[in-house]
């Protein structure tokens, strides 16, 4: 049988293995949404993920059939901590890998799509608008 002392230090140990929990959860890097939005053209991101074909792989929410099962779904893009699930998510990572993801990840099935700089920046801009 346990005394009301260890109960109270095995109660103290799970609240704090929980706020640590929670702790490591946390978001790595806030996306900078101000640069985003200022550079960036959100609605022009949105026809560019049809144009170059990202909806073939992904499920992209706002973009006509966009609805891929071979990527990871980007709902809620705008809140993740990660870009697949290597770099922390924002906006220079975020460009860089949807220009050359073979770069960040070899092998990775996401090809390179020959983006551009300003189509990156658009679509990036789109990506964080999905939070």
């Amino acid at each position: 049988m346990t005394g009301p002392h260890e109960r109270r230090g095995w109660s103290l140990a799970v609240v704090l293995a929980a706020v640590g929990l929670a702790a490591a959860c946390a978001r790595v890097a806030s996306p900078p949404p101000g640069e985003l939005y200022r550079n960036g053209r959100p609605d022009h991101g949105a026809e560019l993920i049809q144009r170059y074909g990202c909806g073939s792989c992904h499920t992209v929410p706002g973009v006509d059939r966009a609805n891929g099962l071979v990527g990871p779904p980007l709902t809620r893009f705008g809140a993740r901590s990660y870009i697949a699930g290597e770099l922390p998510n924002n906006a220079d990572n975020l460009r860089r890998w949807i220009q050359n993801p073979q770069s960040v990840e070899p092998g990775t099935a996401m090809p390179n799509l020959g983006v551009t700089d300003v189509d990156a920046r658009d679509i990036a801009a789109y990506l964080f608008s999905l939070e």
